[in-house]
């Protein structure tokens, strides 16, 4: 065989080949399959197989049956309350009519161009009459079924089923929670200083009130001892009166003892008085000592 002959071999085996591939196609398990012919849709092949097309005037446009994902860029909204936050998305959706995917976006990076145009408007406009403290609590889930609800209606048009769409991340921006932290922490050392302020006051008024009541307390302990010692000086001075008044003697030596006992006492007062002062009387009325025995007994013996 010449080099002729075997080129021409080979370039008919490729004819061949090129015209199997381009009159044969498969459809995968997990794909869905539609045939055109220029431009025009002449069938839709959902289940699985080998199948026939017109070579060069038939194309095949396949598309994934599957749930598929989409996760738009993070978007900053401002909600109705006037703040700002930054939100990120996620929804899940099919395709449930190939031949309307097909003629209103064409590709699966189109639809997902679109869709994510829609998702944003709608998060937008529902998060934007929504306050921040609602994203917050379980009126959260609400308004993510408020806006997979949106969502899905308009992709029908696209031959898209939207199964759902939840708000992954909803956060205030890095310079606003910044902001509203110092503001936090500002307000929270304003009402710790006015609180103290109040205890500061309620302990002022408490000790006060505690300051006059010892205070009067005091001052009734002290009237109350004060006429309870007045009873019994009375009592004392009515007993001692009645007393003394049995022996009037006894009284007077009484009253000198003490004074005795005020006035020569160690380091009393120095006191110089006659021996006829009334002070001294009982010091004179003394009995006198007689001498001794011992001192008479000579005088006995030289008498005569």
């Amino acid at each position: 065989m010449t080099i002729r002959a075997l080129i021409l071999w080979l370039i008919g085996v490729a004819l061949v080949g090129w015209v199997v591939a381009q009159t044969f196609h498969i459809v995968a398990q997990d794909r869905i399959a539609i045939v055109t012919r220029f431009g025009k849709r002449i069938a839709t092949i959902t289940h699985p197989g080998l199948y026939v097309k017109a070579p060069l005037i038939d194309a095949v446009v396949s598309y994934d049956k599957h749930l598929l994902s989409l996760q738009p860029p993070l978007d900053e909204i401002i909600l109705g309350d006037q703040k700002r936050i930054e939100v990120t998305t996620i929804s899940r959706f099919r395709i449930v009519d190939a031949l309307r995917f097909y003629q209103s976006v064409g590709t699966e990076d189109q639809a997902r161009i679109n869709l994510s145009q829609i998702v944003s408007s709608e998060v937008r406009k529902t998060l934007g009459k929504a306050s921040l403290p609602s994203l917050l609590t379980a009126d959260r889930d609400r308004i993510s079924d408020q806006i997979r609800n949106e969502v899905a209606e308009q992709a029908k048009e696209l031959g898209v089923e939207v199964i759902d769409v939840r708000i992954l991340r909803a956060e205030l921006p890095v310079e606003t929670s910044q902001a509203i932290y110092d503001r936090m922490s500002s307000e929270r050392v304003r009402e710790a200083k006015e609180l103290r302020a109040q205890g500061f006051e309620v302990a002022q008024q408490i000790r006060s009130k505690a300051d006059r009541e010892k205070e009067i307390l005091l001052s009734d302990a002290l009237r109350g001892s004060q006429t309870v010692r007045g009873v019994a000086d009375a009592e004392s001075n009515r007993i001692a009166i009645t007393a003394f008044g049995r022996n009037p003697e006894f009284y007077d030596l009484y009253r000198t003892l003490q004074v005795y006992r005020a006035s020569l006492t160690q380091g009393g007062p120095t006191l110089v008085l006659s021996p006829s002062s009334e002070l001294l009387k009982y010091f004179a009325q003394s009995p006198k000592l007689s001498k001794p025995a011992a001192a008479a007994a000579p005088a006995a013996e030289a008498k005569p």
